[in-house]
């Protein structure tokens, strides 16, 4: 665990890395680190900026697999010893600046900590002396140069290589035992993140010791080589607003309430101009939906009836209501996926059917070049979008994983039916402009039966004999704004099909593992739609999809006329 004297050349350390060692030599001698790195500026929070510097993908490859590997050893480590480590909080699987914040949640006082020029203080002798001298690693001083050769940029290690943050913990870790020693002594709790050391306690008499504490952990940090920065020293006492890592912990872990109402101004932006800023530059619907999951990770984790609430919604149909940033959360949800969604959506009864129509397209794809692409590399491209079930829609949206009632929620939110809010509508207004693109609800055709999916929701949208009618002639039928229903042909003499009744003969004996297809299968000699549904997607090119086509020119048209309309 601690000596690795047998690592004694590029090639053994190359192994050690599982890459090749002609890659190493290259990188190190022939394209060499300095010319290996693109650097640009992020503005901070306080203020000015801090440089990232980048490393091109030959060298961030290397860099990976150290981090990897360093990881993996210093887990093995813990393990050995028996230690729980819960002192650093950044860059490790599981830990996060909600964890870090949470040991000093409701505490009399907080001491904030600042180490300056974090990374810059990791110079290159450091790192190779780390790994020559360390306990656990020892590397002979020729490996220590080239890890610090490998992870170092203008003789410091940089931020943006993978392999810094582990390096800057693994550095740390003496650091943090003499603060935690001397935390100990003084009955203060101490975590580190990155370069934001915090400190708490509930002793009343802390403020007696306090200006003695501080000498005392500010020598131990001299000491390790890092220096503070005193600008951002601080003491927060309980009656003022207390924060850690940029989270509020007074009574419990949470969002400024100036994050939520700019997060909550954001979102607004978007759905009145499509357009909206984060810290002056220009926003993605993917960042404010980061800000939106954050927020709600800490409602959920803070309220102990919503955690229970969430258990109760996700092990079976309970119905539930949603607080006030809930809701915000909910019409961005909607907005995202069904009125501003940057393709035709299109949503199935389960995750088997969109196999199928995947590999329908693809095999067919010479005739829908509205729908499917392929690409001069040979992969292909969907012009139309699968929404993907998820947990997180299930509990804002009511969507279920997989059956029919995922498609009468989504219905709900067209007309206000099942207590859930006209969000169509509301964003037809705030927007002055009509939804993006179609939503498309795929049912088998079983219409003709009363206890199957597509004839209780057609009479659950109240659809007229004349568009049930139309939908039976053509396979689709507008349900109200972008929302669309579609479905399959009858085949044969039925007077209902599920969609694997598409599929000929030939497709349905295949023989899988000794097995044979069965809708439902009920015996040892059986496989079923998911196992079926997998080879198809699998072996697209050598099945035949001409029972496919009507309903994926049903689909063709329902885009064409929506972009028309």
């Amino acid at each position: 665990m601690g000596s690795f004297e047998n690592i004694k050349t590029r090639g053994d350390l190359a192994g050690l890395l599982n890459i090749p060692s002609s890659k190493l030599s290259y990188i190190l001698y022939i394209k060499k680190i300095e010319n290996l790195y693109s650097s640009f500026k992020l503005p901070k929070k306080s203020g000015g900026h801090r440089v990232i510097n980048s490393p091109e993908e030959d060298l961030k490859d290397i860099q990976k697999s150290l981090a990897k590997f360093l990881s993996r050893q210093q887990k093995i480590i813990w393990d050995a010893r028996g230690i729980n480590q819960n002192i650093s909080h950044a860059f490790i699987e599981g830990k996060n600046i909600i964890s870090n914040a949470e040991n000093h949640m409701n505490k009399r006082f907080i001491l904030n900590v600042d180490l300056e020029d974090f990374f810059d203080s990791f110079h290159f002798g450091r790192v190779r002396g780390f790994f020559a001298q360390n306990r656990d690693f020892r590397f002979p001083i020729d490996i220590a140069t080239i890890i610090a050769q490998i992870s170092c940029y203008n003789r410091t290690l940089p931020q943006g290589a993978p392999s810094s943050p582990i390096i800057t913990n693994l550095i740390c870790n003496i650091l943090d035992i003499r603060l935690l020693k001397i935390s100990k002594k003084y009955r203060v709790n101490y975590t580190r993140y990155a370069d934001d050391l915090t400190f708490s306690t509930n002793d009343r008499s802390f403020s007696d010791k306090y200006m003695k504490f501080l000498v005392e952990i500010s020598l131990e940090i001299k000491h390790a080589g890092f220096m503070i920065n005193n600008k951002k020293t601080r003491l927060q006492l309980k009656d003022s607003r207390q924060e850690v890592t940029g989270l509020i912990v007074n009574k419990k872990v949470n969002v400024k309430k100036e994050y939520y109402k700019k997060t909550r101004a954001m979102a607004d932006n978007l759905y009145r101009h499509k357009t909206f800023d984060i810290d002056g530059k220009p926003g993605t619907i993917n960042k404010l939906e980061g800000r939106f999951s954050f927020i709600n990770q800490l409602d959920r984790r803070n309220n102990e009836i919503n955690r229970k609430r969430v258990e109760l919604t996700q092990k079976s149909n309970s119905r539930h209501c949603l607080n006030t940033r809930e809701k915000g959360y909910q019409y961005f949800l909607f907005y995202k996926y069904f009125f501003a969604c940057p393709k035709p959506t299109i949503i199935t009864e389960g995750k088997t059917d969109i196999r199928y129509l995947k590999a329908a397209l693809k095999n067919l794809y010479l005739e829908f070049p509205k729908l499917i692409e392929r690409k001069a590399d040979g992969t292909f491209e969907f012009k139309v979008s699968f929404l993907r079930k998820t947990k997180r829609l299930k509990y804002f949206m009511e969507l279920q994983l997989d059956g029919a009632d995922t498609l009468k929620n989504i219905y709900n939110f067209y007309n206000e039916k099942g207590r859930q809010p006209n969000l169509s509508k509301y964003f037809e207004m705030k927007s002055k402009t009509k939804p993006d693109n179609p939503v498309i609800m795929v049912f088998d055709n079983e219409i003709s039966n009363k206890n199957k999916p597509l004839y209780t929701f057609t009479n659950y949208a109240s659809t007229q004999p004349e568009s049930k009618q139309m939908l039976m002639k053509n396979l689709s039928i507008n349900i109200t704004n972008n929302l669309f229903l579609l479905t399959h042909q009858l085949v044969g003499q039925r007077t209902e099909c599920e969609i694997e009744d598409l599929f000929n003969k030939k497709a349905l004996d295949t023989k899988l593992d000794g097995k044979s297809f069965s809708k439902n299968p009920d015996t040892k000699q059986e496989y079923g739609k998911e196992y079926f549904s997998s080879y198809v997607l699998k072996n697209y090119q050598n099945i035949e999809f001409d029972n496919f086509r009507p309903m994926l020119q049903a689909l063709n048209s329902i885009i064409e006329s929506y972009s028309k309309g």
